[in-house]
Formats: C-alpha cells, structure tokens, sequence
C-alpha cells in the first residue's frame, strides 16, 4: 500500500474540520460593532481550535514524510486520530457559546487529551511497523514534547475544575509550544 491515499484523505477530513468549525459561527443580525464584539468568545474557541488543527496537519504531514509503508493497523490509527480531531468542532462550539465555562472547558480538555492520544498511538504503530532501526523511528525520537503535551492536557483538565480559565491557559501553552516547529522529521528526510 501506498501512503498517498491516507495522506489525501487525511487532509480532506482536516480540511472539512476547519470548514465546519468556521461555519459555526454565526454572523450577527444586526450592523453594530456591539452585536459582533459579542461573538469575541466564539471567534477566539475557533481560533485556537484552528491553531490545533494546523499543528496536527502540520505535523501529520512531515512525519508522513517519513513513512515508507502502510498497512490496516495504521490506517485504523489514522482513522482514529481523525475521529478525534473530527470532534473539535463540536466541543469548540460548546466552549465558546458558553463563554468557557467549567463543563465545556473539561470536555474541550478531553477532546484535546483524546487527539493528542491517538496521535501517539498513530506514531507508536507507525514506529512498530517500521522497526526500530528505521528512518522513521530515528526521526521520531522520543517523543518528549508529545508526552508533555498529554501531561498537560490531564493538567488542564484537572485544574479546570478549579478554574476554566487556568484549563484554558494551559491549552493555549500547549498549542504554543506546537507552534515551535517540529524538525525532526524534516531534517532526517
């Protein structure tokens, strides 16, 4: 098999994610600057959803880079990290129609927990597939900043509870710290 197909549908099911995120937010009825300043907690739950979005196809793609064979087991990983991702949408909307409060600031958590999840899981069977002498795993690594990463998101999600805004303080940290580009893949290629 060859891993152009997943890449193509990958990217189409990414691609139908920030559509579908970006046609939730709705355009106010009225012409004032007040009517649409009130959507500021929409605009900014779509925004960081979106920033995820781009550091999951970005990094996606390089680490396909990498990757020389495809079989069942990870194209059903891949299916799954997209099944995640394909849920942002929705807990993206609950969060900012409900101005990110405790409940939606959780679930949001999870959500990104159960990406981030699966994004490992797609690495570590890609890695099996592979071996541990291949390009692939010498480019992989260890992984660190995804274990952080997942670490984080449980942190997040605990202290949400406390205060959503803490929660969403270390989601934003996160996506941040994506926003370093990850090379590993690009410099072993």
């Amino acid at each position: 098999m060859t891993k152009n197909r997943i890449e193509a549908f990958s990217d189409g099911v990414i691609a139908i994610i920030i559509t579908v995120m970006v046609l939730e937010i709705k355009i106010p009825h009225l012409d004032l600057w007040p009517d649409l300043f009130n959507l500021w907690p929409i605009f900014i739950s779509y925004a960081l959803s979106f920033l995820y979005v781009g550091i999951y196809w970005n990094n996606h793609h390089h680490m396909f880079h990498s990757v020389e064979k495809i079989n069942g087991k990870i194209l059903w990983a891949n299916l799954h990290l997209l099944f995640w991702l394909s849920l942002l949408p929705f807990s993206t909307g609950w969060m900012g129609e409900n101005h990110f409060s405790q409940n939606p600031m959780i679930l949001y958590g999870l959500n990104l927990l159960f990406c981030g999840v699966a994004y490992y899981i797609l690495a570590q069977v890609l890695l099996k597939s592979h071996g541990s002498d291949s390009r692939f795993a010498k480019s992989l690594g260890s992984d660190l900043k995804g274990r952080i990463s997942v670490i984080l998101y449980i942190l997040g999600i605990g202290l949400s509870f406390i205060n959503s805004w803490i929660g969403f303080l270390i989601y934003l940290a996160v996506a941040f710290m994506w926003l370093i580009p990850d090379r590993r893949f690009e410099h072993k290629n």
